[in-house]
């Protein structure tokens, strides 16, 4: 063999060995997220991420619970859909070793009407269906709280329920649902607060169609959430890294309009 080909034959064996090793480095982990922007965010994390050695695949859950239970089984490896509140709450109630690595973006929870096009207009004895989970439900007691539509007992944090109602002066009746029915009962309840997620889900604007709406400030903004065994994994670094980069900003602010802000 001759000299030239020597030299590239060495170059080819040099350049596929850099393949196979470069393909040796990546990792692929599923990541669990709600249906809707959570889902849309990850899509333009996701190139970003493989540049840098890590294959993320998505997975979707309709509700709020099953992702905790999937990620703590060892089903994901991270999800992506929660604040700390909710986090916190399911850690103590399930006893999950979960943590949050990264911020991501606020939701502002809003409050929607088909029957009325303002707040004002909703009259005494309406019916408001609200999240039946502590965290979200809790969220529009607390956003009812800070209109002066009703009182809440002192000291009742964030997770406040309909039992720490002490002032209802509208006499507004309240039911709890789930929050992925929320969107659902807009026709048979005079007004629902929606997490924003399930709200354009159902073709609401958050920005335009919302009657109330929650100040973006305060403990909601979401999260990356890892098992806590994982947290130090050069995979969460690249994660959260990829997140939280100027062109999955610009995608929020771009394709949201204010309907979901990001928070890094």
């Amino acid at each position: 063999m001759s000299l030239r080909h020597l030299v590239i034959s060495a170059t080819v064996s040099v350049a596929v060995l850099a393949i196979v090793a470069s393909a040796a480095r990546a990792e692929t982990i599923k990541v669990g997220v709600t249906p809707g922007p959570h889902a849309q965010i990850l899509e333009a994390v996701k190139p970003i991420a493989a540049k840098n050695g890590l294959d993320i695949q998505i997975v979707e859950f309709t509700d709020y619970v099953v992702p905790n239970a999937a990620l703590d089984a060892g089903d994901l490896q991270a999800n992506s859909f929660q604040n700390q509140p909710y986090l916190d709450n399911q850690n103590a109630d399930r006893g999950y070793k979960i943590e949050s690595v990264g911020l991501t973006v606020n939701f502002p929870m809003g409050v929607y009407s088909a029957k009325y096009k303002s707040w004002d207009a909703v009259p005494q004895g309406a019916t408001l269906s609200i999240p039946n989970d502590p965290t979200n439900g809790g969220r529009v007691l607390l956003l009812l709280q800070d209109k002066g539509v009703l009182k809440l007992k002192p000291g009742v944090g964030f997770k406040p329920t309909v039992a720490d109602i002490v002032e209802n002066p509208k006499k507004f009746n309240i039911v709890e649902v789930d929050a992925a029915q929320t969107a659902r009962t807009l026709d048979d309840v005079d007004v629902a607060a929606i997490n924003t997620n399930y709200a354009t889900q159902a073709g609401l604007d958050p920005v335009k169609d919302a009657i109330l709406r929650e100040d973006p400030k305060g403990p909601y903004a979401n999260l990356i959430a890892v098992r806590s065994a994982d947290k130090d994994k050069p995979w969460v670094r690249i994660l959260v890294e990829s997140y939280h980069t100027a062109e999955v900003r610009d995608f929020v602010l771009t394709k949201f309009k204010g309907a979901v802000l990001p928070t890094w």
